[in-house]
């Protein structure tokens, strides 16, 4: 079932937290996402996982939960030998799944249809890069007919999530219009820039104006990136912000496995919300028992009326 209050409506009195990173919890549940359509595979193949690793954030405290779309293209499920129409009823089924798994609790719960760059269609880790050498029109034609699938399945905002430079940006915002849907903008950035190697402000300027975007913000991300960026999207768009990075840890590519320690604090989402952000989660790395920290750190600092 909807909540009976829009996402907006929500976001203008409050903050609400975000799910952590899906894909980990999968594992955690002993899923094999070796396969390039990640966890996407498993809207065909273990649609049940999905549904648990959702209800898993959901007991944790998330009361938005990020689709399992990401990674969901017509194109890759095509590979697979997957029909248009098929494909079309599994994005569906990511949306259906989310709306399942928030019947674990009384409180509302929304649904962020996952929309990831084209990039992570294939599967080389070009999203933490960008510049595909496709032009914004063909971009834009790419991410089209998936963003209607899962619009049709009427989510409660279409997640525009780990953009890495701003002409996928523009792309998504395009392909976006006339779908009925509000959206969130989130790029993935480094040092205060994106993937790509732009300057933020501009990134976040590709979303100012647009009514139909409701947050703007970072994920999959390193933490310390996520505070001035925060500052930085709601000073360029006056829009709320949304954050949810990662664990702090990075993935090695070639041993297959993530190094370095964990910086992320639930502590920081304090300053992150008087910053602006009114959806805050996390992404890789990021699990339940963190969430929970992270929901309860937000609920004190509501009830103390702190966040500086």
């Amino acid at each position: 079932m909807k909540p009976v209050r829009t996402l907006a409506e929500v976001l203008g009195e409050g903050t609400l937290v975000l799910d952590g990173g899906l894909s980990n919890q999968l594992e955690a549940q002993g899923c094999d996402l070796s396969d390039a359509l990640w966890s996407a595979r498993l809207l065909a193949d273990g649609p049940e996982q999905i549904e648990a690793a959702h209800a898993a954030h959901v007991r944790a405290g998330a009361r938005v939960l990020i689709t399992s779309s990401y990674q969901a293209t017509l194109e890759g499920f095509a590979r697979r030998g997957v029909g248009r129409d098929e494909a079309a009823r599994l994005l569906a089924r990511s949306v259906e799944l989310a709306r399942a798994a928030a019947k674990e609790v009384r409180e509302e719960v929304w649904v962020a249809a996952s929309v990831g760059p084209y990039g992570a269609m294939l599967a080389d880790g070009s999203e933490y890069r960008g510049r595909y050498g496709l032009s914004v029109r063909e971009l834009e034609a790419f991410h089209r007919p998936r963003i209607e699938a899962l619009a049709a399945a009427e989510p409660d905002v279409l997640a525009l999530e780990t953009v890495p430079d701003l002409e996928e940006a523009e792309a998504l915002l395009r392909a976006a219009e006339g779908c009925g849907m509000p959206v969130w903008l989130s790029y993935t950035v480094e040092g205060g820039r994106t993937r790509a190697g732009q300057e933020l402000a501009d990134a976040f300027a590709v979303a100012a104006g647009n009514e139909q975007v409701v947050a703007v913000g970072v994920n999959c991300c390193d933490p310390a990136d996520a505070g001035p960026a925060v500052e930085l999207a709601t000073a360029v768009t006056g829009r709320p912000a949304v954050v949810y990075p990662n664990s702090g840890e990075r993935w090695d590519a070639g041993a297959r496995g993530w190094r370095g320690d964990i910086a992320f604090d639930p502590a920081h989402a304090t300053g992150w919300v008087a910053s602006g952000a009114r959806l805050v989660g996390g992404c890789c790395r990021v699990g339940p028992a963190t969430i929970t920290a992270l929901a309860t750190t937000l609920a004190t600092t509501l009830a103390t009326g702190t966040g500086d």
